[in-house]
């Protein structure tokens, strides 16, 4: 039984559901939840000396929260106010610098402005405004690209597209088609110097090229495997060559959903007329300039960051192989890329960014 000497800790309803709800959120510190656990012990009449049996904790500890709580109820289980140095730049000297950044044009004819031009415009120092900026997560020497798609059947392409990937049909196979076109043969003008401790792996940064080659590639959502194939040109004549690869190693009693965007290649009439004679396949276009819905360009990204970027070839031949061995140890142990966002959300999220930068233009 608690002390009689110690005042009584009763909580209200709301404190109650308030420390249960702060003590399970995956959100608050291990400091506030580890708090939250000792006032409702102590609020089911345990003993400061008990509560802290039973947590495991120091009985100043328990204590302490114990107290802190009964004065200033639930703001004092937050952290006070640690003491140091008063602030120096004050509420209006920020409000200066984020206002400056974002509605004047930066001085000399730059494009943007920098921690030297703002401090020299406000009088602080760079290290303020740098701390300033990053506070109120400010980037001005970052430039993102981005570009929206026109495409008058926006909507029903990426319903269509995103219901392939989220429920795909019975009995089918789906296809993310496309070409990594260009591919270059690179060598460096120097070998390749390899990682040691302290010291990265090291490569000169001119190199000789050796002609290049196009990659097609048809990426099967469901298990991740590859079909590929390489091609010196890149016409419809590749892309049929390419369908009938497709079309021999697909089992012939599935239908195939091909997934690719709007490159001439993929809409001649010859293209037309091969998908007219294997009505198994279904072609499903992307949204003009929306490739970022076709999954094998995240799969390109893959073999970019993991294999080209930072390998050297003699011969489009050479290039060739290599690019071909790697898919074959990729699909030796594949990787499912998994769609996860449904229409609705992509399209409530272009909706908000519309009306954000349509709202930021006035």
């Amino acid at each position: 039984m608690p002390s009689p000497k110690l005042m009584p800790l009763v909580l209200s309803e709301d404190e109650c559901h308030t420390l249960q709800a702060w003590e399970r959120r995956r959100t608050s510190s291990q400091a506030l939840a580890e708090r939250c656990r000792i006032i409702l012990a102590c609020a089911e009449g345990g003993s400061v000396s008990g509560v802290a049996r039973q947590l495991g904790l120091a009985r100043g500890t328990v204590a302490k929260w114990r107290s802190r709580f009964l004065r200033h109820r639930l703001e004092g289980l937050t952290d006070e106010p640690r003491p140091g140095r008063p602030r120096t730049i004050g509420d209006d000297k920020v409000e200066q610098v984020i206002t400056t950044t974002l509605e004047q044009a930066p001085p000399k004819g730059d494009t943007h402005w920098s921690t030297r031009s703002m401090a020299a415009a406000t009088g602080m120092s760079q290290s303020a405004i740098s701390r300033i900026w990053r506070a109120f997560g400010l980037k001005p020497h970052l430039v993102e690209t981005w570009k929206l798609s026109k495409d008058p059947q926006f909507v029903d392409k990426v319903r269509d597209i995103v219901g392939l990937y989220l429920d795909p049909p019975a009995k089918a196979v789906v296809l993310c088609v496309d070409e990594k076109s260009q591919m270059q043969a690179l060598d460096r003008t120097a070998p390749i110097l390899p990682v040691m401790p302290t010291t990265p792996a090291r490569m000169s940064h001119d190199y000789v090229r050796h002609g290049t080659t196009n990659l097609f590639a048809a990426l099967n959502i469901a298990t991740g495997q590859i079909i590929g194939s390489h091609h010196r040109k890149h016409r419809h004549q590749e892309f049929l060559k390419f369908l009938a690869t497709i079309d021999k190693q697909v089992p012939a009693d599935l239908e195939v959903h091909v997934v690719c965007d709007n490159y001439a290649t993929h809409k001649t009439d010859a293209v037309k007329n091969w998908f007219l004679r294997h009505p198994r396949f279904h072609i499903h276009f992307t949204p003009t300039s929306a490739s970022w819905l076709n999954l094998v360009e995240r799969w390109f990204a893959e073999l970019t960051n993991r294999k080209l970027r930072r390998s050297a070839h003699r011969s489009v031949a050479q290039l060739e192989a290599d690019v071909g061995a790697w898919i074959k140890e990729w699909n030796a142990d594949p990787k499912p890329l998994v769609w996860t966002k449904t229409a609705d959300e992509i399209l409530d999220n272009l909706t908000a960014y519309c009306q954000r930068i349509n709202d930021s233009a006035h």
